[in-house]
């Protein structure tokens, strides 16, 4: 065995550079320098949710005590999960499609992500097209959204500024209790930035401004991906810090304002018995699952232009604590200005808390608007929340050009174009949110797209890796790559706890799926069919590619093409050439040279069969 192992590595034909063992990468784009990565997944993970959804889930699910859950799912599954996705995508060097060679009979999962990335795109370009068209009123020289002597208010309109005359002796006010009335920040969102109709089946007119914006975010995000991850790698440097450096400037203001730490009682305020709340730690994992992002295809799409030996085991650690890090932080943000809006108005901060997007269009700019030197505070979070959603969307699309291109190599030199039509597509299906009706659409397919077949990928995932391909196999994979030990925790991981939380949290999406509503008002059956169509055009493509694979891919009975489709392909591997060898003499062989020839490792087979023909 021994002697097969040295004829390969002599008769190993090497077509890259001879520069040293990483030179041969140079078939593939890479990062220049770490920094770009890290930062380009610390502008993928954090956005728009860690501002509006955080927050709020906090706030009502137990306050600090809603940490100690979502602190046990952070290092029990999104750690585990974020690193298991690096791992792949570096080790491989290859897209979420092309990275499914590890077990071509779950490719469709790989196709799944794509499919999920295009629709989620194409309407959350939309969302952070919102806070450009809010940037065009704050140059004017009162805040619009804080007046109701506009020409889109109604009789209905109060302002917040003039609740205290409204109060009187009286202490607090619930806003929930005076029926028929719209607050002047209310009313400006719905009845001038959405122009929103009176139901999802109206759609009378393209919203010209919010069209205009939305085409304005998709110049910016084909801008910073035009490229490929050399743009994204300059882009990030300003995309992704800029918002932390808003954010900062943001808490130490709110900090400092009156009823500041009233906000921030409600929002951290212990409340241990909701641990006993199952529904509690259901939201936790979803809220950190989302927010951090595997299953989607951009963690592996980015790993896979690290340097082979990237220590990729401590990257998986820092940046999700940072993303979880950054929504606390933006629960301070939120709630100290909350607070002041409190102190300012006599509400109570029970009545103004909300999330989605009613926290960052209405609530949020509403407090703001009670500020001395409102219009700058203003300026300062629509840049902020702008830019969180862009260094997401530029990643997410960058993920369906790499794959596409990885999928068929000889379109790589027509990334570029390929991109450029990619992202027309999606801005003329874009169209539809800049309607009058768009946010009912905006809503509906952010409700069903993703939410089941993100945690079905991921659970996919580890399938593969803790139960097919092998975890030990993979460990010891990592261990070439990075040249570290893996501890047992990852390995209890991958095997057991993630799959775990992973089948609990599918089980519970679909057990307590409610129907969808906006402002109250549920949609039709017909358009939820649209909706869970939306969810099933992803979904679909698991078992299409393993039907193919079953029924026509491979020969044999059908334990027998199960087992070649579980089988890692030829290809699968250290994408360079060098690297391959290395790894195939110190990993793949020794591994057989452990086993008899008889009971010889099947993961295994395949490559040693071929290298012999070498």
């Amino acid at each position: 065995m021994t002697n097969k192992s040295n004829d390969v590595t002599t008769n190993w034909q090497y077509n890259g550079s001879d520069a040293g063992e990483d030179a041969g990468e140079c078939r593939r784009e890479k990062w220049a320098n770490k920094t770009e990565f890290v930062l380009s997944s610390l502008g993928y993970a954090i956005g728009i949710g860690n501002v509006w959804r955080f927050p709020y889930l906090c706030y009502r699910s137990g306050g600090g005590a809603f940490l100690v859950p979502y602190l046990i799912m952070l290092f029990f599954c999104g750690i585990p999960l974020y690193f298991l996705e690096t791992s792949l995508g570096q080790f491989s060097s290859s897209g979420c499609i092309t990275v499914f060679k590890i077990a071509p009979l779950f490719k469709g999962a790989g196709i799944a992500m794509i499919v999920i990335n295009i629709i989620v795109t194409t309407y959350f370009v939309t969302l952070y097209a919102y806070p450009l068209l809010f940037l065009y009123y704050c140059f004017q020289s009162t805040l619009p959204w804080s007046r109701c002597d506009n020409s889109w208010n109604t009789p209905s309109c109060i302002q917040l500024d003039l609740t205290q005359h409204m109060l009187g002796n009286q202490t607090k006010m619930d806003l929930s209790n005076l029926v028929g009335v719209k607050t002047s920040a209310d009313e400006f969102f719905n009845r001038e930035i959405l122009r929103i109709s009176d139901n999802i089946d109206e759609i009378n007119e393209i919203v010209w401004p919010l069209f205009t914006c939305n085409t304005l975010a998709w110049i910016a995000t084909y801008l910073c991906m035009s490229n490929g991850v050399k743009s994204i790698g300059k882009a990030v440097y300003f995309t992704a810090t800029f918002p932390f450096l808003i954010l900062f400037v943001l808490l130490v203001r709110g900090l400092t304002l009156p009823g500041a730490m009233k906000g921030i009682y409600f929002y951290i305020y212990p409340q241990w018995d909701q641990l006993t709340n199952f529904k509690i730690w259901c939201d936790a994992a979803v809220q950190l699952f989302f927010s951090l992002g595997p299953g989607w295809g951009g963690i592996i799409n980015m790993a896979s232009y690290n340097n082979f030996h990237n220590n990729n085991k401590l990257d998986s650690i820092i940046i999700p604590i940072c993303n979880s890090g950054t929504s606390i932080v933006a629960g301070f943000v939120v709630f100290s200005v909350l607070g002041y809006m409190s102190h300012k108005t006599g509400i109570p901060v029970s009545s103004v808390a909300t999330g989605g997007p009613g926290l960052a269009f209405v609530t949020y700019p509403e407090a703001i608007s009670l500020l001395p030197w409102s219009n700058l505070w203003a300026v300062l979070f629509f840049l902020m929340i702008f830019f969180l959603g862009l260094s997401s969307v530029f990643v997410s699309t960058e993920a369906v050009i790499t794959s596409i291109t990885d999928e068929f190599p000889i379109l790589r030199k027509y990334k570029l174009f390929i991109g450029f039509f990619l992202c027309i597509a999606m801005w003329a299906g874009s169209t539809l949110f800049t309607t009058d009706s768009g946010i009912y659409w905006l809503s509906l397919l952010d409700w069903y797209s993703a939410s089941v077949t993100i945690i079905l990928i991921s659970i996919v995932e580890v399938i593969v890796i803790g139960w097919t391909y092998g975890v030990t196999n993979f460990v010891s994979d990592i261990e070439f790559m990075v040249k570290e030990k893996v501890s047992w925790f990852w390995i209890v991981s991958w095997k057991v706890t993630t799959p775990l939380i992973l089948i609990a949290m599918f089980i519970i999406t679909i057990s307590y799926n409610t129907r969808i509503s906006y402002n109250g008002k549920e949609y039709p059956d017909w358009v939820v069919s649209i909706g869970w169509t939306s969810c099933f055009a992803s979904m679909a493509w698991i078992p299409i590619c393993m039907g193919y694979h079953l029924l026509y891919k491979e020969d044999g009975d059908l334990i027998e093409r199960i087992g070649e489709s579980i089988t890692p392909s030829l290809e699968w591997g250290p994408a360079d050439e060098r690297i391959r060898v290395h790894w195939l003499k110190n990993v793949v062989f020794k591994r057989a040279e452990e086993t008899s020839l008889v009971e010889i490792d099947p993961i295994h087979q395949q490559f040693i069969e071929l290298t012999t023909t070498v």
